[in-house]
């Protein structure tokens, strides 16, 4: 029965590799040696490489290597800002989340695990859900992003915009959730690495930077309940806000403009940075029942340090994140600031 079922799997081999009998190799000119649908494949992906990823190698290089496993902390906190009428002001910050996480990446792939490590210094217990997915080559970028806070949030200040009472009063009234996409093409992209300052798979050999556009699709669902708040807070709020909530359901269909920049300071080191406004339309609900179509406006900042040496790595990340809604009455200003320290080895399997 054995040696029936090893050589059926033996003409398997046979049939599906041309014929060839040969020890299995992940080489691609290996792989193009075993028939005709193979070798297509490989010279496909050779010319999508050289298409997508391109580069001057005066200014860009390889790492050199198909894999890295790396070690990650990053903390982040949410911010939530209100101008309302008659001078009125209310200023809110969460506490900052810290998580710790090891990673597997195989190009553009990567797998890895977080866990929450606020709690056992005296922090908050994994409040906020966040997921997020980025791709990047030399010619594009793409990023989609879930941030959700349903558990709380702290009230700083509150009262007038020039002189708020400071406070320390935690709010648990607020469920929060935004979600989109975006897709970037860089313009000078042989000579300008975003990976090389911000995902450590490319080496930025001398200093470039480069305009980028693309598109933004993203949804917010935001919700804030006031009513249990102390009478005196309350008392200061828009009569306009039905029940003492303030409440946004919108689309939201926008142009991506940036700019970046990696300056090598040393052969080993790079300095990034990133700037970019988000402008368009929203459609949707703005603490009305009347549904409006009115510009919309976000902004993505992000900051890095790099330090390559061969297969070891290692960096620092800032991030910054917010978006702006108005109505006829409310400027409100929300978003997301995290900071990412990242160590890591590069090397290959075959």
């Amino acid at each position: 029965m054995k040696k029936a079922l090893r050589l059926v799997l033996l003409m398997v081999c046979m049939l599906a590799f041309g014929g060839q009998a040969q020890a299995l190799s992940f080489n691609l000119d290996s792989i193009a040696t075993w028939g005709k649908f193979p070798r297509f494949c490989v010279n496909t992906y050779r010319w999508g490489d050289k298409f997508f990823n391109g580069y001057d190698t005066a200014y860009v290089a390889s790492t050199g290597y198909k894999f890295n496993a790396k070690i990650t902390t990053e903390s982040w906190t949410d911010g939530y800002r209100f101008e309302l009428p008659n001078d009125k002001y209310i200023f809110m910050a969460s506490d900052p989340s810290t998580s710790i996480g090891v990673y597997l990446t195989y190009l553009a792939v990567s797998a890895g695990y977080d866990v929450n490590i606020s709690k056992m210094f005296g922090g908050n217990d994994l409040s906020r859900k966040r997921w997020r997915f980025g791709f990047n080559c030399m010619l594009f970028a793409a990023e989609a992003y879930y941030i959700n806070n349903d558990v709380g949030t702290t009230i700083r200040r509150f009262g007038d915009k020039h002189d708020p009472v400071r406070y320390n009063l935690p709010f648990s009234g607020i469920d929060n959730t935004t979600w989109g996409i975006d897709a970037y093409y860089f313009f000078n992209h042989k000579r300008y690495s975003e990976a090389a300052s911000f995902n450590f798979s490319r080496i930025q050999k001398r200093s470039q930077g480069a305009f980028y556009t693309g598109f933004s699709i993203y949804t917010q669902k935001l919700n804030f309940n006031f009513s249990e708040l102390p009478a005196e807070l309350i008392s200061q709020l828009p009569p306009s806000w039905k029940d003492y909530h303030y409440s946004v359901h919108t689309h939201n269909y926008a142009l991506r403009l940036g700019y970046g920049y990696n300056w090598v300071f040393h052969p080993k080191w790079v300095l990034g940075v990133s700037e970019s406004p988000i402008i368009g339309v929203r459609k949707g609900f703005v603490n009305s029942d009347i549904e409006k179509v009115s510009f919309s406006m976000y902004n993505r900042m992000k900051l890095s340090v790099v330090w390559n040496s061969g297969r070891w790595f290692a960096g620092a990340t800032g991030k910054f994140d917010v978006a702006i809604v108005n109505d006829e009455k409310t400027t409100y200003a929300g978003g997301e600031l995290s900071g990412e320290i990242v160590f890591g080895c590069r090397f290959n399997l075959w």
